[in-house]
């Protein structure tokens, strides 16, 4: 019987087809279940649909950063490793992909995919509100950044 949810091609070797619908299906009750919490009505079946257009727009990489995330890493976390090893095990999966909602007020289910790094980085706050913040952390560091397209003068 042919799966419901096909891993995308860069899977292939990385994460087995099992694997792939178990991430799917916790990723997706685990939003649910938050976002039921803050009152909005959503289903499993709904969500675990948005994710893996999620994941299959993401080709691989980090929707924030561009970076390629470590697939290989999905359901490898372990709490009780994770407390033994404190924040050297968990920089160890900086690059974890992880389910992130668009907005923290969304009603519908809209994701992207981007490292764990990323999205403690960003928490809760909208695409904008992070952009935002990314400019002032560099422009407090002393680069200059400048909006795609914008025209510089010398």
């Amino acid at each position: 019987m042919p799966r419901k949810h096909t891993p995308p091609a860069f899977l292939s070797g990385v994460v087995a087809p099992e694997a792939y619908e178990r991430w799917l299906t916790r990723k997706a009750a685990a939003h649910v279940k938050r976002d039921r919490k803050r009152g909005h009505i959503c289903a499993n079946a709904m969500y675990k649909e948005a994710i893996h257009a999620a994941v299959l727009l993401s080709a691989g990489l980090d929707a924030y950063t561009g970076e390629p995330l470590d697939w290989s890493l999905i359901s490898t976390y372990k709490n009780e490793d994770s407390h033994k090893g404190r924040h050297a095990y968990k920089a160890g999966f900086a690059l974890l992909p992880t389910v992130d909602h668009l907005s923290s007020d969304a009603t519908e289910a809209s994701f992207r995919i981007c490292a764990w790094r990323t999205n403690d980085s960003k928490n809760d706050l909208s695409v904008d509100a992070f952009m935002d913040l990314c400019q002032k952390v560099l422009a407090h560091a002393g680069f200059q950044v400048s909006a795609p397209g914008a025209i510089h003068s010398s």
